[in-house]
């Protein structure tokens, strides 16, 4: 994680800055996914010592803490408290939104294929076989506004099934004989 101190009104001393280091550093025990930390350390009016923490997680959230106390250290401390409790707040949330989920989710489906008894149809159609070449029944197919269209073929004398695939090419199913 990437650590960017900043300090206005004030001389950042090496005690300083590896303090806060060390502070922040703990943060990254409690999310994977921080990505860099930015420190403003600023002195308001001499007895104000004021200490933000603005931390900057992977998946595009940013915590900000921010603490004002008589001591910089005791800022600091604050700051990097307040951020730490944000940061277990919103790993929390996503975990309890991941095992809701989880619940949520369907039991895993075994992948044989029951074999059903009784099959059931909403409609049932019939329609006169005309002999037609296939290009004859794309026409039909595209005037009707169906995807498939069965025909008697003109030259072979049986059942095609002619279908519009999704690419917006045609398919023409055939029969063979079994051997």
């Amino acid at each position: 994680m990437e650590i960017k101190i900043t300090a206005k009104n004030i001389k950042l001393t090496p005690a300083i800055k590896d303090f806060a280091q060390t502070r922040v550093d703990r943060i990254e025990k409690y999310f994977d996914h921080v990505v860099w930390a930015q420190i403003v350390l600023a002195v308001d009016k001499k007895i104000n010592q004021r200490a933000e923490i603005i931390v900057h997680i992977g998946n595009k959230q940013t915590v900000s803490a921010t603490a004002v106390e008589d001591d910089l250290y005791k800022a600091i401390d604050s700051a990097a408290y307040k951020a730490e409790a944000q940061i277990k707040k919103l790993k929390e949330k996503s975990l309890s939104r991941r095992t809701r989920q989880e619940e949520n989710m369907p039991p895993f489906i075994d992948p044989v294929i029951a074999v059903q008894s009784d099959v059931k149809f909403s409609v049932i159609k019939q329609v006169e076989v005309k002999p037609m070449n296939p290009e004859d029944a794309a026409y039909e197919m595209e005037r009707l506004g169906y995807t498939f269209w069965m025909f008697l073929d003109e030259d072979s004398k049986q059942i095609n099934l002619i279908f519009k695939r999704l690419d917006g090419t045609y398919g023409l199913i055939k029969p063979v004989k079994q051997r």
